[in-house]
């Protein structure tokens, strides 16, 4: 049994806490001290309300002092919020080993959590993701879910993924940091295009058609930015994206259908009552892709629809409109490199360390 500091009450955050209290000692703070006491008196998430707290879950108040006597800190929080929670793991614990359980980027750098992770943690510190496919209610309840704790620190990631590993939540462990952390950005961005596809009706052989080449621009960015092909058909990269563009609880999958249903996104995002990171993630993709001229066309219709450029059944035009090429998750599309890139560096430390 092991002392984990979860920090960040939302969804994702309350389920862990659920899943890893059935084998260790789990304290989870959130930012909000009325929703700390509203979890503590009802036993409930407002994010999670249909699974009850067990009595193992700790609200904790102190997150100084929870973090002081943890042995592994979890940062469940979305990736805007993950910079602030490292740094107060820094200053309390500069040697608590660090997993962050987000995908996506910072939006102002464009930053990958690994990236931010270096630039805060003390060096040497151990630290990784924890990704793959996995909806929170499902986790919560207690279904059977398969998760990917990436680390550079080989002994780290193994070392922790056999200790948080369960029998209804299994943990395997990889050292392609860089792959598992662009499978759990981009197949957000890909979840919206593919409810843009559903809510245009265009059938089951289009949705497929549009996960599998999804699957492709993953898979060039990843080799692009350092990280394994291989990764990107495992759980954190083929295995996530199937999930969220095909899953009902899938927030991504919802915004796209909204924007497909004609509604402004403004609206949809006040609506949703929850972060969806594909939002943010569209346009700190592409910048990426643009700087490592990466062709990622699907991407790219995405980020024209969530900026009001193009409607939802335009992009869907202009995608099928493409000239057919080789099929290869390595390879460009044809054409090259996207029209934006073309006056760009070849390469940028953007997005990676």
């Amino acid at each position: 049994m092991g002392r984990l500091a979860l920090i960040g009450a939302g969804a994702w955050g309350t389920a862990l806490a659920i899943a890893f209290s059935r084998a260790h000692e789990v304290g989870l703070w959130a930012r909000r001290p009325d929703q700390r006491e509203a979890m503590r008196s009802t036993r409930r998430s407002p994010y999670l309300a249909e699974v009850a707290l067990p009595a193992a879950v700790n609200l904790v108040d102190d997150l100084h002092g929870l973090i002081a006597g943890a042995d592994l800190a979890i940062v469940v929080t979305p990736v805007a919020g993950l910079r602030e929670a490292l740094e107060s793991i820094r200053n309390v614990r500069p040697d608590l080993p660090v997993l962050w359980a987000c995908k996506g980027l910072e939006q102002r750098d464009a930053l990958f959590a690994h990236a931010i992770a270096a630039q805060v943690l003390a060096p040497g510190t151990a630290c990784g993701a924890l990704s793959g496919p996995s909806f929170a209610l499902e986790v919560a309840r207690g279904l059977p879910t398969a998760l990917t704790l990436a680390s550079d620190n080989e002994a780290f990631a193994r070392d922790w993924a056999r200790r948080l590993h369960q029998r209804t939540l299994r943990v395997y462990f990889s050292t392609d940091l860089i792959g598992v952390e662009v499978g759990g950005a981009v197949k957000n961005v890909l979840a919206i295009a593919t409810g843009i596809c559903d809510a245009l009706a265009l059938g089951n052989n289009a949705r497929a058609a549009l996960i599998t080449r999804g699957l492709a621009e993953m898979t060039r960015l990843a080799l692009a930015l350092g990280g394994d092909a291989q990764t990107c058909m495992g759980l954190a990269g083929a295995g996530d994206l199937i999930l969220t563009c095909t899953g009902d609880l899938s927030r991504n999958r919802r915004v796209g259908l909204a924007l497909g249903a004609g509604e402004p996104l403004a609206q949809i995002l006040a609506s949703l009552g929850h972060v969806a990171e594909g939002v943010a993630a569209a346009r700190s993709v592409e910048r990426i892709a643009c700087l490592h001229r990466v062709d990622m066309p699907i991407t790219m219709a995405v980020c024209r629809v969530l900026d009001g450029s193009l409607s939802a059944s335009a992009a869907a035009q202009m995608l099928l409109e493409r000239d057919p090429g080789a099929e290869s998750a390595a390879s460009g599309e044809p054409g090259g490199v996207p029209a934006a890139a073309q006056s760009m560096p070849a390469a940028s430390t953007i997005g990676s360390t």
